[in-house]
């Protein structure tokens, strides 16, 4: 446990049978679950796994690929079924570095966020290593991501070193999350519109043997695409749907007047090509609307701005879990290579009955979520020092990396 915190570690991995075992084997000691998701890898990535003979290790391997965001998910939902308070995700390759997990874990617990994410480019020598074309493709990413999602203080968006707390995880929509590659930008779309408390977390990046899968042909128009829809759902919700906000006035008004405004300056152009002059009363009709059109957008952009929500707020998350509905996505074939103890054994086999002999990879149960956050209240109520460490050989400390 880590400062009364239990922490499963969340691996998604495909085709990692070189590299899981190390990404095991580094895990600090305080990590209480690891729980590897095998995306239905056609190398040896689950036994590989396993070898490692770490009892904290669940293995679960998808029967069909679903993409690093829907192993993601499946293993976010096996943690909160174990127990978990907080899940930190790692990546199979061992890019993500662990010393440097308390960092991550600190603002969920003391600073009162939900979600922190590891932003590798912090310091001008972030970017040596990298080609200048990934340079302006990380730029250009992260100001998109930043005005689709409204996290305009948070950087580096493909950045997948992230920990949330299992409270957060039952109050978003898992099963309409992007399941692909594009999965950290739509996963901030949707903690957006819940106004879940972010904050980045200086992390250096770790390149070593492991080779990238991304087809970029195939990643970039998905993922432009979700930006798009992504805008509109966000916008829709929050400013609209959720609270008519003085933001939609203005940006309504101000979209209305550029389209007016560019569409008459249009005409007024193609109609006075050649001998035709345009009237002064034709350009102020184009101009003036543009202008104000533009304005009202800044001003709603200005207010979107300062609506990111990077401060902490206050929710009684036992209430909204026993208030709580059921997933109704379709589980992910997939199946439980290995509990990560005698505890998890004997909860799989419990829900084995009720789900049809398998694990479902659906979302918690509100029954059962409910008094995992009683537990984790109880233990808050308690008031322990946080600046006590367990006794030599414990599997839990409170405060600085393993």
């Amino acid at each position: 446990m880590y400062r009364n915190r239990r922490i499963a570690a969340v691996v998604p991995a495909y085709n990692e049978e070189k590299l899981i075992g190390t990404v095991i084997a580094t895990m600090p000691d305080f990590v209480d679950l690891v729980v590897v998701v095998d995306d239905c890898s056609p190398d040896g990535t689950s036994a590989a796994a396993l070898a490692v003979g770490d009892p904290r290790v669940t293995v679960i391997r998808h029967e069909v690929n679903t993409g690093v965001g829907g192993a993601i998910i499946t293993g976010h939902r096996r943690a909160g079924e174990l127990g978990a308070d907080i899940d930190v995700v790692m990546a199979g390759d061992g890019q993500m570095d662990p010393a440097f997990l308390p960092d991550l874990l600190e603002p969920l617990i003391d600073g009162g966020r939900e979600f922190a994410k590891a932003n590798r480019f912090f310091s001008v020598r972030s970017f040596e290593s990298m080609p200048r074309h990934r340079i302006l493709g990380n730029i250009v990413l992260s100001f998109l991501t930043k005005l689709v999602s409204g996290y305009w203080h948070l950087f580096d968006p493909q950045n997948g070193y992230t920990a949330i707390t299992q409270a957060t995880l039952r109050r978003l929509p898992l099963d309409r999350i992007s399941p692909r590659y594009s999965f950290e930008n739509d996963l901030l779309i949707q903690l957006n519109i819940l106004r879940v408390p972010a904050i980045d977390v200086p992390v250096p990046a770790v390149y070593g043997a492991e080779v990238s899968g991304i087809m970029l042909r195939r990643v970039v128009p998905e993922l432009l695409r979700l930006l798009f829809v992504g805008f509109w759902k966000r916008f829709f919700y929050k400013y609209v749907l959720w609270s008519f906000s003085p933001i939609a006035l203005f940006f309504f008004s101000g979209l209305f007047l550029v389209l007016v405004g560019t569409g008459w300056g249009i005409w007024v152009v193609v109609h006075t090509l050649g001998p035709p002059v345009a009237s002064a009363g034709s350009v102020v009709l184009s101009v003036v609307p543009l202008l104000a059109g533009m304005q009202m957008l800044l001003y709603a952009l200005m207010l979107d701005i300062q609506e990111s929500p990077d401060s902490p707020m206050i929710i009684d998350y036992r209430r909204i879990s026993e208030a709580g509905v059921r997933s109704s996505a379709p589980p992910v074939p997939h199946r439980i290579v290995s509990p990560a103890s005698a505890s998890a054994s004997a909860s799989a086999s419990a829900s084995a009955p009720a789900l049809g002999g398998a694990v479902r990879a659906g979302a918690v149960p509100p029954d059962a979520a409910a008094p995992a956050e009683a537990t984790l209240d109880d233990r808050a109520g308690q008031s322990p020092d946080p600046h006590a460490r367990r006794a030599p050989g414990s599997n839990a400390v409170s405060r600085g990396r393993v």
